[in-house]
């Protein structure tokens, strides 16, 4: 069911993306006027518009249902199917050959300048 829903979703959108191409924007009207052939088409006019608009509109609810209908299947799955979950975590493991630290305090090496290691400089 969630591949049918998940075909029909991605037919719909690109429905929606051919529609938005077809139609023409607000400054195309003045050119009908002028005689550019669009009045002469099979819709008349304003028939295209209407009919495009009103297509893309119903296209647009479909595709919303859809988008909540995935989302549902989505929440409703309780398998995981990540990387993370299905590989073994390795063990931590101590290099052998790595000696132990010391617990004797570090020793202060005097400066070239004469002064100790922490001081700044004047």
């Amino acid at each position: 069911m969630e591949v049918l829903v998940l075909v029909i979703h991605i037919a719909v959108a690109l429905g929606i993306v051919g529609l938005v191409l077809l139609q023409h924007g607000k400054g195309a009207d003045v050119g009908a006027a002028f005689g550019s052939g669009v009045s002469g088409s099979l819709f008349g006019a304003s028939g295209s518009a209407n009919f495009l608009s009103r297509a893309t509109a119903i296209l647009a609810v479909v595709f919303f249902v859809t988008s909540f209908g995935l989302t549902y299947f989505s929440a409703r799955k309780t398998e995981t199917s990540s990387v993370m979950t299905t590989q073994p975590v390795p063990a931590k493991s101590v290099p052998q050959n790595v000696p132990a630290p010391s617990s004797a305090p570090a020793q202060t090496v005097p400066a070239k300048d004469g002064s100790k290691a922490g001081e700044i400089p004047k």
